[in-house]
């Protein structure tokens, strides 16, 4: 049964069964899935955002990202909000890998992306949006990440596929 449906995810309330025999009520979000991208300029900086986030009360420190519209192919959306939110065209998007970001309740599939020879060009933020484009070097990144001052998930987990990305293509 359906229960909201939203902009972006739907919640569904399920009746499961458990290996033992016993019904349980499970809520499950269904999410369209999302891309990310770490955008690697031609120095080896990377380009991320100050997103301020709502349900955190705060910003956090990104990698650019959003939902796939329906039907979108993975990698035409993520050069689409390199685009939009860092103002930065791609020469190249290659897939690092796909993850689901909290699968106890969502099914969301991130799919993670370097896009690389990259050119500026206007942002092209959507309402409501309140980004900043940070360049940092890859070391202040993972030293960010090391000592809690970076705590996205989906980008943490993007920055270390693109460091084993990095390691088998130098």
């Amino acid at each position: 049964m359906v229960t909201h449906t939203g902009p972006v995810f739907r919640v569904e309330s399920l009746v499961v069964r458990d290996a033992a025999g016993r019904l349980m009520r499970r809520d499950v979000v269904r999410h369209p899935g999302a891309v990310t991208v770490v955008a690697e300029l031609a120095d080896g900086q990377l380009v991320l955002v100050r997103n301020r986030r709502i349900a955190v009360g705060r910003e956090l420190l990104e990698f650019c990202a959003g939902k796939l519209e329906p039907g979108e192919d993975p990698p035409a959306a993520a050069a689409r909000e390199l685009e939009e939110e860092c103002g930065y065209r791609a020469a190249r998007v290659e897939p690092l890998g796909a993850y689901f970001t909290s699968p106890g309740f969502a099914d969301e599939r991130m799919h993670a992306f370097v896009a690389t020879g990259l050119e500026p060009i206007p942002q092209r933020l959507e309402p409501g949006e309140e980004l900043e484009v940070e360049i940092l070097a890859a070391d202040e990144v993972e030293r960010r990440i090391a000592t809690g001052a970076m705590e996205d998930g989906k980008s943490i987990a993007a920055f270390f596929l693109w460091r084993l990305f990095r390691k088998a293509r130098p």
